[in-house]
């Protein structure tokens, strides 16, 4: 695939044209106040691995509506203090796998919470959450952009974000991890859920999203026919005359808002032949993230972005932080 989108000198100044609901702060800290109803209850098993150098935990805490939600927790079994912590969340259609797929991070001396994203699991790694609250009724195309989407209360995505920040406090409460240390990560999906997280959560210091999902829904839907945003536009050719209430719903989940009221420090990355995540909806979140930042363009790649040399990049940044 050539690049498609706009030119890099264009992209880097792109404001996309969508402007937030004069009601998304309140809508959130209204969802936030529900979801504190509920005890967190974080539990910690411990596994039997054949990790030499690292402790694996099965981790269970309760999320959006008080329902449960699982992750696993890496831990260097040789460590003096309390650990920083990487919270990573997961790309589409994936689920946490097994504890053993999650070495890097704790092997560098980090602690790293893997959540797991509810009702997925299915296409290319495990998962073991169910979602038990499909609120929303309308029919839906298959994949999770859809579930819920005619209403911001019942649209999925307000249950995965709002389990991202109870993954936080759940990685801040155990007792071997520094609660004032912690950074999000994900990559695609997971790259939206971070940026969403990190300003939801206020608390967190970095955020690493690597070629983001979930940004500039209105224009993705526009230049590309991939999937997920594709999910949407078959949706809307079945489901005609309803564009204005799904978008509506959407704009209440859009990466680039969040990363408005972002100021924690972040490393983007961008893939400029990306048909996934097209790079304008990616810097749409990026020229909008108010606290220091940085993206790395990787001109001649799609959605696989930087690959291990972006890992690299990842852990340089999060080893300079602290």
């Amino acid at each position: 695939m050539a690049q498609f989108d706009f030119p890099l000198e264009q992209l880097q100044g792109y404001i996309s044209e969508a402007t937030a609901p004069h009601d998304f702060a309140a809508f959130w800290q209204e969802t936030l106040m529900q979801t504190r109803m509920h005890p967190l209850e974080p539990r910690f098993a411990a596994l039997e691995t054949p990790l030499q150098t690292l402790e694996a935990f099965d981790v269970t805490f309760n999320g959006y509506a008080g329902q449960p939600i699982k992750g696993w927790l890496m831990l260097p079994k040789q460590r003096n203090a309390s650990l920083p912590c990487i919270v990573e969340f997961v790309g589409y259609g994936g689920g946490r796998g097994l504890a053993t797929d999650h070495l890097l991070w704790a092997s560098c001396g980090f602690a790293h919470l893997v959540m797991d994203t509810r009702g997925q699991g299915s296409s290319w790694s495990c998962g073991d959450t169910p979602d038990l609250t499909p609120d929303g009724d309308n029919p839906q195309h298959p994949g999770f952009m859809t579930r819920g989407i005619l209403h911001p209360e019942t649209y999925y995505y307000r249950r995965v974000f709002i389990d991202a920040v109870r993954a936080i406090a759940a990685a801040k409460s155990h007792p071997a991890i520094n609660p004032n240390r912690i950074a999000v990560i994900g990559g695609s999906q997971g790259g939206g859920i971070a940026i969403a997280a990190a300003s939801l959560e206020p608390s967190v210091l970095a955020v690493a999203p690597d070629v983001p999902f979930l940004s500039d829904f209105a224009r993705a839907t526009q230049i590309t026919n991939s999937d997920p945003y594709g999910e949407i536009v078959r949706y809307l050719k079945v489901q005609r005359g309803r564009e204005a209430q799904v978008f509506g719903t959407l704009n209440y989940f859009d990466a680039q808002h969040f990363a408005a009221s972002t100021t924690c420090a972040a490393l983007y990355s961008v893939a400029l032949m990306d048909e996934i995540c097209p790079p304008s909806t990616v810097f749409a979140a990026y020229n909008r993230h108010a606290g220091t930042k940085q993206i790395v363009v990787y001109p001649y790649n799609n959605h696989e972005g930087g690959g291990a040399h972006h890992t690299k990049r990842k852990l340089e940044f999060m080893q300079m932080l602290w």
